[in-house]
């Protein structure tokens, strides 16, 4: 059995790799914009299966399988963060960012994340979602304007970036599983990676 992860995010890369997986990388390169939803939920769904649809797109025409493979798993996701009712996603300029982190400070968000388990042998998918929320501390205007110069608020739903060092001490509390808030629920992903395999041992 092979499987990829249908993600650039060094956050679900490592997350898969504590799992005890290997894997290979294969990123879906869509218009995440030209989707939406008005729930949460239904938004980072939708999005899981459009990325899987791209890669299953890019295999068609060769990609890194191997021809002997007994089976091959690929695993897509999404998380958008939830602040005071509306979606949040990667935040497109400095001010978003901005006002996205200042926002969280002595707040909370709450964050959804979804997981698609592919079976490329089958083509049956299994997926579902799960939440968490996070509360805040105080930050320092001055850790938000080291974020915003590092960078790394582009590349996260929201803006957040839990683990990240900056961010980390000012974390109060985490209702639900951190590794959701991250990106990629392990409990989730374990269970759909499980049933997807056992309807591939049927005959």
């Amino acid at each position: 059995m092979q499987i990829i992860l249908g993600s650039a995010s060094k956050a679900r890369r490592q997350i898969l790799a504590e799992m005890g997986y290997e894997f290979t990388i294969m990123t879906a390169d869509i218009d995440e914009q030209s989707i939406r939803r008005e729930k949460p939920e239904d938004l980072v769904m939708a999005l899981a299966e459009a990325k899987a649809d791209a890669i299953v797109q890019k295999l068609l025409y060769g990609g890194p399988l191997e021809e002997d493979a007994p089976g091959t798993l690929l695993v897509t996701a999404d998380t958008v963060v939830v602040y005071r009712g509306i979606i949040r996603e990667k935040p497109t300029s400095e001010k978003e960012a901005r006002e996205f982190v200042k926002g969280y400070s002595g707040s909370h968000a709450a964050v959804v994340g979804s997981v698609l388990v592919t079976n490329l042998i089958t083509g049956k998918r299994y997926g579902g979602w799960e939440s968490a929320e996070v509360y805040f501390l105080e930050i320092p205007d001055e850790v938000i304007d080291n974020l915003i110069d590092e960078g790394v608020t582009f590349n996260v739903a929201g803006g957040l970036m839990l683990e990240h060092p900056l961010t980390l001490p000012y974390v109060d509390a985490v209702v639900g599983s951190t590794d959701t808030v991250m990106g990629l629920s392990k409990a989730l992903t374990q269970k759909l990676i499980l049933e997807a395999l056992e309807v591939a041992a049927l005959p």
